[in-house]
């Protein structure tokens, strides 16, 4: 059962802590990559043998696969697919940088040009759950910042076959090509490149831990997102919330994993129980209930604050990757969030509106990591280049003050390089 913990009598180490998980994967995932380097495509063949019962002789998917996927799946989901990939295209080219050029003093020109990467990689999971959404959030924003080839990989099931909703998600995203290949080892054929599998410049998408662990350790070969931890869910809900609503989306979030975390912070008592009471009414309706139950029981938590403030002020502390503001005008409380990966207004805006449909990205900071972190976006699959122009007449008016500064870091070699062109 959900536990309640009421500010002023627990410890902030009970009302902030989050469960974590204790498996150390480092050596395994370095251990898989030094053979995925060495290796290549046979690595990853073994590994699909060991990990996914899949005996394959390819990897990449054919167009005849993505053909059946699409009749398997049928035209009502191709159909919600794309008006769910519409609002993700109409939020995330709000987001395009341009390049731009300053050029108000004489002889100067200075800019900065917007460049996308070559090639990304996008993992998506194909486990224990599916998720064609994280395909259309990860494909989306990579195409808009005019990424050149954004291929995926995703783990097949043991008849060598990828999850037909999540080739139908790629086609209608319109990645270029997709690769049978799950966890650390996937990680690593993107980072390095084998025989079949391109190396890319960006890798991005959520996974396990040892594919969390595979993107820390080629991060610097390769840029990635983040980090992602378990998925979380933070609710702040004044007494007039439904409790059926509440306990619905803490579930939402705690059927993703048993490490999940689902958090409730709520200035009414009445509500906290009546909804520690109406979670137990729900769990076991839900078809992954042995997963929720583990995540409610171990990191779930109802906090009852003083008031609404308070609950804020909580939230901005665990900096939640899902925030919901489940309260009259929750507009009057947006400016107090500084902490949070997304933010859900009002009583009718549940978390898995922003997991499929609404338009932002629901690829997240998680375990805090919106205090210094942002949702994935456009700006993820694009880099900046600076550009610098001054006439002999622009550089000699200011050859003095660089010599200065130079000379004052001890680097005259850099003075002598100014100076020599105003010399000569």
């Amino acid at each position: 059962m959900i536990k309640i913990l009421k500010c002023g009598e627990v410890s902030n180490d009970e009302i902030f802590s989050r469960g974590q998980s204790s498996v150390n994967v480092e050596a395994i995932v370095s251990d898989i990559i030094a053979n995925v380097r060495a290796n290549g495509d046979k690595a990853i063949f073994e590994y699909n043998k060991k990990f996914d019962k899949a005996d394959l002789t390819e990897l990449q998917v054919s167009e005849a696969e993505i053909q059946e996927a699409i009749d398997i799946v049928g035209p009502d989901f191709i159909r919600v697919l794309e008006r769910a990939a519409a609002n993700i295209q109409k939020f995330h080219k709000k987001q395009i940088r341009n390049s731009f050029v300053l050029n108000d003093e004489p002889g100067i020109v200075l800019g900065q040009k917007i460049i996308p990467v070559d090639k990304a990689g996008l993992y998506v999971p194909g486990g224990t759950a599916a998720y064609p959404s994280t395909v259309l959030m990860d494909a989306i924003p990579a195409k808009i910042a005019g990424v050149k080839e954004v291929v995926m990989v995703t783990p097949p099931n043991s008849e060598g076959k990828v999850n037909p909703s999540i080739l139908a998600a790629a086609y209608v995203s319109g990645i270029n090509r997709v690769f049978k290949v799950g966890g650390a080892q996937a990680i690593a054929a993107l980072a390095y490149g084998t025989e079949s599998i391109p190396c890319v410049d960006k890798i991005v998408g959520p996974g396990n831990a040892f594919v969390a662990e595979a993107k820390k350790q080629v991060f610097g070969k390769v840029s990635i997102d983040m980090i992602a931890g378990p998925s979380e869910i933070l609710v702040v809900a004044d007494g007039k919330t439904n409790p059926v609503h509440i306990s619905a989306d803490l579930l939402s979030q705690a059927e993703h994993d048993k490490m999940a975390t689902a958090v409730l912070v709520t200035d009414s008592i009445d509500l906290a129980y009546a909804v520690q009471k109406e979670i137990e009414v729900q769990l076991p309706k839900l078809e992954r209930y042995e997963i929720a139950r583990a995540s409610i029981d171990n990191n779930g938590k109802i906090i009852v604050a003083d008031t609404l403030m308070d609950a804020i002020d909580i939230a901005n502390e665990i900096a939640p990757e899902h925030l919901e503001l489940c309260v009259d005008n929750p507009f009057d409380y947006l400016d107090a969030v500084r902490h949070a990966g997304s933010v859900f207004m009002g009583r009718n805006c549940p978390e898995a509106l922003g997991d499929y449909f609404a338009g932002p990205n629901h690829t997240l900071p998680t375990s805090g990591t919106a205090k210094f972190s942002s949702p994935l976006s456009v700006d993820d699959f694009i880099k900046k280049t600076q550009f610098i122009y001054y006439t002999k007449d622009a550089l000699a008016n200011v050859a003095e003050d660089i010599a200065t500064f130079a000379r004052k870091e001890g680097l005259t070699g850099h003075a002598r390089s100014v100076l020599s062109r105003s010399d000569n």
